[in-house]
């Protein structure tokens, strides 16, 4: 099956060819461990670990790396203001990072870069830029020079004097032109640096990706990706360091996902909206949150709201519903992925609502199918949820509210179904109704079968 990818770059889809046959690169720009991670953190992460998971499926090696910003200025004033040191505030958060993107079903990427342990690589192509003339020290800071490289501006398509305008740059007296971005900078005797040729200091941010992948990848990778928002400046400073340079290709395959409001609003602190993964996972499953992430094209715009999660719980229950119907029949038998309409779908630039709607379709062929067919749609079914990262669950579980469940337990449960069939057996109808009553108050609905009596929390 063919692999379709929209390149930012190019404004188009694509047919995806890794440059080495059968080997695939993909960069995607991680956190800045100084705070916990938001949902709009969270969204590149799982919409990239679906690709991830997709890339799997049709190459024999896909190396996938997600760097960790450990120095940066909002580390460092965390640091400060806490009375910490940067490593208790980065290794703090790191952790925490990998906990919550965990919870989210997300795998582990193939390597986790540190922006620490990579300034040798940061210092060779500062040396690089300034050989080449493509960059200049001034005031203790060593400087990109925009003007040099000629279709700067390429990625983001504006010219440099539009992308000026709003955008995150420093107006400094030590710029050569406002929009020269800062390779390295100089670090007081109480901040973290490094010894360079230009002085104690430390590395700018679009540097440190560059420098990464290039380390640990190679001088040209097959796919970066990230958010929207890294287009410009990040995205195109990392083209700019890195051809001018090197003169490599770089970057074959540009992918960015949309951006994620909540309740219709930009997130910001300033309207304190912000919502990290780690409150909503006190309300929510990782699953649910997931789902909603993926309910959307990741190229859309998603709207985060309580209704799309209350709506992506509903959905989940429903399908671990319908797994739960079949937990007895066994499946052994292997998926011709090339034969799936939820595969075509996400071979189609990752289009993960059509893939979700053909699960839905599997479900209901499911419930409607005669022993002989179960198997083959379960099967599927499972495929198609292990791409997505979803029902990955035991279904019973599932429906119960899983081990962290809250209110009455499971063992409580099972207690008053057996009293209650024993009432029924009695003849006590009264007690039977009472006790299904008493538990629907408590969210637990019954279902009765001639198999016997199932339960969930509704």
């Amino acid at each position: 099956m063919t692999i379709r990818l929209y390149n930012t770059l190019s404004g188009e889809k694509e047919t995806f060819q890794p440059l080495t046959p059968e080997r695939v690169t993909m960069y995607v720009c991680g956190p800045t461990v100084y705070n916990l991670a938001h949902i709009g953190n969270a969204r590149p992460v799982v919409v990239f670990d679906t690709l991830y998971r997709l890339l799997q499926t049709a190459f024999d090696e896909v190396v996938y790396a997600r760097n960790i910003t450990d120095i940066d200025d909002k580390i460092i004033a965390v640091a400060r203001d806490g009375g910490r040191t940067i490593e208790a505030v980065t290794d703090e958060f790191t952790a925490k990072y990998r906990e919550d993107m965990a919870e989210l079903n997300a795998l582990p990427p193939s390597m986790e870069p540190h922006a620490t342990r990579n300034i040798g690589p940061m210092v060779s192509l500062v040396e690089a830029l300034i050989a080449k003339g493509h960059a200049y020290e001034s005031q203790g800071h060593v400087l990109f020079a925009v003007e040099s490289m000629d279709d700067y501006g390429r990625l983001s398509k504006r010219n440099l004097e539009d992308m000026l305008a709003g955008a995150r740059v420093e107006v400094a007296d030590y710029k050569r032109h406002p929009g020269d971005f800062v390779l390295w900078k100089p670090s007081s005797d109480d901040d973290p640096g490094w010894d360079s040729p230009w002085g104690r200091g430390r590395p700018g941010w679009h540097l440190e990706c560059s420098a990464m992948i290039r380390e640990h990848l190679g001088p040209t990778i097959d796919i970066h990706g990230g958010g929207r928002d890294l287009i410009f400046p990040h995205h195109e400073n990392e083209i700019a360091q890195s051809r001018c340079a090197h003169g490599d290709e770089f970057v074959r395959y540009w992918m960015h996902n949309a951006f994620l409001d909540i309740d219709g609003e930009k997130m910001s602190k300033s309207l304190g909206n912000v919502r990290t993964v780690r409150d909503l996972l006190k309300r929510y499953r990782g699953e649910v949150l997931r789902f909603a992430l993926l309910s959307a094209h990741y190229r859309s715009p998603l709207n985060f709201s309580a209704e799309l999660l209350e709506q992506a719980e509903a959905t989940l229950g429903s399908l671990y519903s319908t797994l739960r119907d079949v937990e007895d029949v066994e499946v052994e038998m292997d998926v011709v992925l090339d034969d799936e309409p939820f595969y075509t779908a996400l071979c189609d630039d990752l289009n993960t609502p059509v893939a979700i709607a053909e699960i839905h379709a599997l479900a209901h062929r499911m419930h409607k199918a005669d022993e002989a067919e179960k198997p083959a749609l379960k099967a599927r079914m499972l495929a198609a949820g292990n791409l997505l990262g979803i029902l990955a669950a035991d279904p019973s579980e599932w429906m119960q509210g899983g081990v962290d469940a809250v209110g009455i337990s499971g063992e409580q449960v099972e207690a008053l179904i057996e009293e209650r069939t024993q009432a029924k057996l009695d003849k006590n109808y009264a007690r039977a109704d009472e006790i299904r009553a008493e538990l629907l108050a408590q969210g637990i609905v019954l279902e009765d079968s001639r198999d016997g009596t199932k339960w969930r929390r509704g």
